[in-house]
């Protein structure tokens, strides 16, 4: 079954990670694009993620993670590879209402991280619901070549202008006559 793509706002959210190595790194790379509200527990930190998380004031416990854990917690990413521990950790979860990413293993998992690409309020998301992170990945950097460097401008000043005009039939209009405009002057 594929997953449901959404998004949602991560404020006041509290995400806790799980690990300390290449793959950590990779999931914490993404999350501090949306928040810094994350702890990380692991037992082995590699120099590049404690470089990393230094720099973007990411809590670290260095230690073994322990039943209980993710109590308090919103969001858990378990980024190991000790599949048990991924198991054990979306099993203690059930009862609760912390959602669970255990990295490629989906099925311990109640969402997963899409590709995606982040300009700006722009946020573009690829997903192959895990069959091939590869072609996501190639899809997402095939796309992004195609957005014009002016596309963070443009929805800045769309933003702003949604906030000047009423709603109604006239707005719509407006914003899609701006839009095809904006389409078909950086769009080749």
């Amino acid at each position: 079954m594929s997953f449901f793509p959404a998004y949602f706002s991560l404020e006041n959210r509290k995400i806790l990670l799980i690990g300390g190595g290449a793959i950590a790194l990779e999931k914490l790379e993404k999350l501090v694009d949306f928040t810094h509200n994350i702890t990380v527990i692991t037992q082995e930190v590699s120099t590049d993620f404690l470089e990393f998380a230094t720099l973007h004031q990411i809590a670290i416990e260095q230690r073994t993670y322990m039943v209980g854990d993710i109590n308090g917690y919103d969001i858990v990413i378990v980024a190991t590879d000790t599949i048990p521990l991924h198991r054990a950790i979306y099993e203690e979860s059930r009862s609760s209402r912390i959602l669970v990413n255990s990295v490629d293993d989906t099925a311990y998992c109640d969402f997963i991280f899409p590709s995606y690409i982040k300009r700006g309020d722009l946020t573009i998301s690829i997903s192959t619901s895990g069959a091939s992170p590869a072609l996501a990945k190639r899809l997402r950097a095939y796309i992004e070549k195609l957005i014009p460097s002016k596309i963070e401008g443009f929805l800045k000043e769309m933003r702003e202008l949604r906030t000047t005009m009423p709603k109604g039939k006239e707005r719509m209009q407006f914003f899609e006559k701006k839009t095809d405009d904006f389409i078909k002057n950086h769009f080749k």
